[in-house]
């Protein structure tokens, strides 16, 4: 590499270095009703697109009944199914869900998004992501929460 690249990098790294302080020191200067504020908003939108999601995920599989779910454990939604299984003369039921929720405000300061999902009796998910309110990206979150509900999609539609 040529001296002058190194340069270049060198700049870039020095200039990134100093906007990761200024973010921590933004964080670090929020008060908490500025927190629960900030994380009241992405609680809103992030509950609003897994609404959406949630009801269009159903709409493709009849059968699936969509509920908002609120309380102690978050805001988020779920879309749940009963099937009957016939087979050598027993009737089984199996059970399918896909739930995401948004857990309520802490003291550690997180937005965390929590994911579970059931397919015919068997779990198949269960899973969390977090990060902390003051460097939160909720287009992150909307992605990962696309990639899960894909997920559920497919597996629900190969297992039926």
């Amino acid at each position: 590499m040529d001296f002058e690249k190194r340069l270049k990098h060198a700049i870039n790294k020095g200039r990134a270095a100093k906007d990761e302080e200024t973010r921590q020191e933004v964080g670090k200067s929020m008060s908490e009703e500025e927190f629960r504020n900030l994380h009241l908003q992405y609680r809103l939108e992030l509950t609003e697109h897994i609404d959406s999601c949630l009801k269009k995920l159903a709409d493709h599989f009849p059968g699936f009944q969509f509920s908002t779910v609120m309380g102690e454990e978050g805001w988020g939604s779920r879309i749940t199914r009963d099937d009957v299984n016939l087979s050598r003369g027993k009737a089984q039921t199996l059970y399918s869900r896909l739930e995401m929720i948004v857990r309520p405000f802490t003291e550690t300061h997180i937005i965390e998004l929590v994911a579970k999902a059931t397919i015919r009796n068997k779990e198949t998910f269960n899973r969390s992501h977090y990060q902390f309110v003051a460097e939160a990206d909720v287009q992150s979150f909307q992605d990962l929460m696309d990639l899960w509900i894909l997920e559920f999609a497919e597996q629900f539609s190969f297992q039926s």
